[in-house]
């Protein structure tokens, strides 16, 4: 349990009431997410109509798949009888259930605890600290592999476990995690390109902050987005929570260098709100109009062209901001499924992956450009989409930036894989809670680093005993 307290988030106490904010939002989505019925083709240019692929046996009974509530709800209108009719084709009962992002893990240990639940499920973070009660997904990804080439470099290490040489997920697509400014409010600042570093972040937020009366929106709280945004602070610092061979490295002049600079940037361009920070806080901080960045995927900015079409012809998007190291960013969403052991539908759910993955090229477009294919030719369109956005972008290459991304993302527990460690410190948000402890003056940001060590060095050993990694806290 989180030690803060969740008070209503703080735009919606400013200019824009709650009511008017609901308005918006839920004005958006459902001008996005229509009223479901038949798998409707993407209207962006160059979309393959649905292609079909016979599986390798005859398939039968049920197949229940759990996913989150995508942050752009014509994704989800896309998808459920998408995978409805690939069942009906086939003989197989497909049921999809969405639920908030940040109940996943708790929904797949009760299921797995309880040995029934759903036989395929999705989630948008690694799930390495579940391979043991999961199905091994190497065939999926071998044959993925055989049919479009490599598997790009993030996803194969965010799915991959090195050590036992399993995949303990099934990783088809990612997300890149650009910041997202206000033009207008940094020109002022003297950033008329926004910030490229985080030293222009810092400058240039507490500027806006004291006069413009705009905070930036950075979490430091215990949900998935301050996970992915203090890593790429620390990678970029040159820190990291392990080396290669997944031994523990938090506790370096690197990570403390970074503890110190997010202690500045709160108390100079952020406020006490971002530590009750949720999944969709930078969202609803952009779109109403309250926050000057945030790093984050384009869903906010999505939608903002509808609910708040003032603010979104005013956001512009940056790459990894560059710190004294290096310029990088987690992956903003990488996708994971799993199917766990107790599942009586293994088949049917490796068949839909790769049915799912012939057919990501309708994933990027009905999520308009969010999600990105692990194979590039699963989405051969793309370019050519983020130069000239078929979603109405104002200038139309907005979101060219986003065309060299591979570059700029790294995955979770770079410079190493996505272990079964990485995943318990990411899901008991270790790296969070270290930089909150120290920008909220509890703790120094050596003290704090040096406790995420003493968590981090107990996670390890757990789980190299297991065998499930092969460093620990060397």
């Amino acid at each position: 349990m989180s030690e803060y307290s969740y008070p209503d988030p703080w735009w919606l106490s400013g200019q824009l009431s709650r009511r008017r904010f609901l308005e918006l939002t839920g004005l958006a989505a459902l001008i996005v997410a229509g009223c479901g019925g038949q798998a409707e083709e993407a209207k962006g240019p160059g979309v393959p109509k649905t292609k079909f692929i016979k599986p390798s046996t005859k398939l039968s009974g049920d197949l229940r798949i759990l996913m989150w509530s995508h942050f752009v709800p014509s994704h989800d209108k896309w998808f459920d009888p998408f995978a409805k009719d690939w069942g009906k084709r086939y003989g197989v009962n497909v049921t999809v259930d969405h639920i908030d992002t940040a109940t996943v893990p708790t929904r797949v240990s009760a299921e797995i605890a309880a040995g029934k639940g759903h036989d395929l499920i999705q989630h948008i973070a690694p799930l390495p600290q579940f391979e043991p009660s999961v199905v091994d997904m190497s065939d999926v990804t071998e044959e993925a592999v055989k049919r479009y080439g490599k598997q790009l470099e993030i996803c194969n290490k965010s799915s991959l476990n090195p050590t036992t040489r399993k995949f303990f997920a099934y990783s088809p697509g990612w997300v890149p995690d650009p910041g997202d400014y206000r033009k207008s409010k940094w020109k002022k600042a003297g950033f008329p390109d926004g910030p490229k570093s985080w030293d222009d972040l810092l400058k240039g937020g507490a500027e806006i902050k004291q006069k413009q009366k705009l905070a930036l929106g950075i979490g430091l709280s215990q949900e998935i987005d301050s996970n992915m945004a203090m890593r790429a602070l620390m990678y970029s610092y040159g820190a990291s929570e392990q080396d290669a061979t997944e031994n523990v490295t938090i506790n370096s002049p690197e990570t403390v260098a970074a503890v110190e600079y997010m202690t500045k940037l709160f108390k100079q361009a952020m406020t006490d709100e971002v530590f009750a920070w949720n999944a969709a806080s930078n969202n609803q901080g952009l779109i109403s109009g309250e926050l000057s960045y945030i790093l984050n995927s384009i869903s906010g900015y999505r939608t903002s062209q509808m609910a708040n079409p003032d603010v979104a012809g005013d956001t512009a998007f940056v790459s990894a901001l560059k710190g004294p190291k290096t310029a990088l960013v987690t992956s903003h969403v990488m996708y994971n499924w799993i199917t766990p052991k107790y599942s009586k539908s293994v088949d049917a759910a490796k068949e839909f992956l790769l049915h799912y993955t012939e057919n990501f090229a309708q994933a990027t477009a009905n999520s308009q450009l969010y999600d990105f294919p692990a194979w590039s030719d699963r989405a051969p369109k793309l370019d050519e989409w983020l130069d000239k956005d078929p979603y109405k972008s104002r200038p139309a290459d907005l979101l060219a930036v986003l065309k060299d991304a591979t570059n700029w993302s790294t995955n979770v527990g770079h410079p190493g894989p996505s272990s079964a460690a990485i995943g318990e410190v990411f899901g008991t948000f270790v790296i969070p809670n270290m930089f909150a402890a120290a920008a909220r003056g509890k703790k120094s940001p050596q003290e704090a680093v040096a406790d995420a060590e003493g968590q981090m060095k107990a996670i390890f050993e757990k789980w190299k005993k297991r065998g499930l990694i092969g460093g620990g806290s060397a």
